[in-house]
């Protein structure tokens, strides 16, 4: 007997390693301050954690409902309405899910047949395009503008065809910064009216609007609404990125689709988590204060970057950064995007991540993307490594 592993045709074999895991892995070999992946290096507010841990030595340790425990989903339908003027029913719209990434699968398979199109907009979050394969679907990319990552609304018209069950867009935008306008949202409210194309709204970044800027819901536009998944985060909004809990506010039709997937590829989100973050939304000052905490980062670092000679973008919301290196003069010359950023993990001691990853051809246009939710002595600290540019 001579035993073996069969062969396995592979149904992602274009799918590799993350850019985020291979940057945050080189970071670490090389001891440099990892500012590429996005997630905090500070600790979340103690009263969360006792929220939780009370929840924990009350007994809340078994299976919630599939759709998330009442208070939570009351909770989070309350602040949708108090910000943007939408009430979704907490019992057939709101849904609690294991963070954003499974909220936006969970939404592609339950709506994505073999053969439809879904239109993505580029640069876009690295799982939007894996899941929309991983669906039947067909993924078809539309750029937003290079520089300004603005939304081309003659392109995105250009390419809904009568095979379009989707467009997935996300403001404010991962990796770039960019907000959509009121005017933006609108216009796109104007090109779906005529069609039948749902809307993935992924707004994880909700609360890191920078003034005076504001952020834009999907739920603040009935056309809109009526159509759109509605995605959220408790992770970005609360510095709490390793629980992964989620939301999805959708309308009851397309909520029950939702579930339906829901509950055999999750059933159920911690519980404990769930009600600590129900009690902590009782007080709505951690988010609504969270775009100034992370406004005055952002300034910090901005400062910082205007002495050397990157070339800085806007930066209108998320805790991202992205900038221009073209104008920069490195030992190694004709770096593109990822060989620049592995130089400058390995001999500046700083780590970030190439827009390039971001698109599906690879499109270099000389800008990397810098992470600021830093605590402030991070942030410092790649500062006067950065400085030596």
């Amino acid at each position: 007997m001579n035993p073996r592993t069969p062969a396995l045709p592979s149904k992602t074999p274009n799918m590799g390693t993350t850019i985020f895991t291979v940057m945050s892995a080189l970071a670490a070999e090389k001891g440099a301050v990892n500012l590429g992946q996005g997630f905090p290096d500070f600790a979340c507010d103690p009263r969360l954690v006792d929220a939780v841990t009370d929840a924990m030595r009350e007994g809340l340790n078994q299976y919630p409902p599939m759709t998330g425990v009442a208070p939570l989903r009351e909770a989070v339908a309350h602040k949708i309405q108090s910000l943007y003027g939408k009430r979704y029913d907490p019992v057939s719209e709101i849904t609690v899910t294991a963070g954003a990434t499974q909220a936006i699968l969970t939404t592609i398979l339950a709506i994505v047949h073999p053969g439809d199109e879904v239109i993505v907009l580029e640069p876009c979050y690295d799982s939007y395009v894996p899941n929309i394969e991983l669906a039947g679907g067909v993924v078809v990319r539309v750029p937003l503008t290079p520089g300004t990552f603005r939304p081309d609304f003659d392109k995105i018209q250009a390419a809904i065809t009568p095979r379009t069950r989707a467009i997935l867009i996300n403001s404010p935008h991962n990796p770039s910064g960019m907000i959509w306008s009121r005017e933006d949202m609108l216009r796109l409210q104007d090109i779906l009216d005529p069609t039948d194309v749902l809307l993935i709204s992924d707004e994880v970044y909700e609360h890191m609007v920078y003034a005076p800027n504001q952020h834009w819901s999907a739920a603040s536009f009935e056309g809109l609404a009526a159509r759109a998944f509605i995605v959220s985060s408790f992770g970005k909004t609360y510095h709490v990125t390793g629980w992964k809990v989620g939301t999805v506010a959708a309308p009851a039709v397309l909520s029950a689709e939702f579930r339906k997937v829901h509950q055999f590829n999750v059933f159920t989100v911690n519980t404990p988590v769930q009600h600590g973050l129900a009690r902590y939304m009782a007080d709505p000052a951690p988010y609504l204060d969270l775009p100034a905490f992370y406004q005055r980062k952002r300034d910090l670092f901005r400062t910082g970057l205007a002495n050397t000679k990157f070339k800085l973008l806007p930066g209108e919301g998320t805790y991202f950064q992205c900038v221009d290196i073209s104008g920069l003069s490195v030992p190694e010359k004709n770096l593109g995007e990822a060989q620049f950023c592995q130089w400058l993990t390995r001999e500046i001691g700083v780590a970030a991540i190439p827009l390039s990853a971001f698109y599906g051809n690879g499109f270099d246009q000389q800008v990397i993307r810098f992470c600021f939710a830093k605590k402030d002595e991070t942030l410092n600290l790649a500062l006067e490594r950065l400085a030596r540019l």
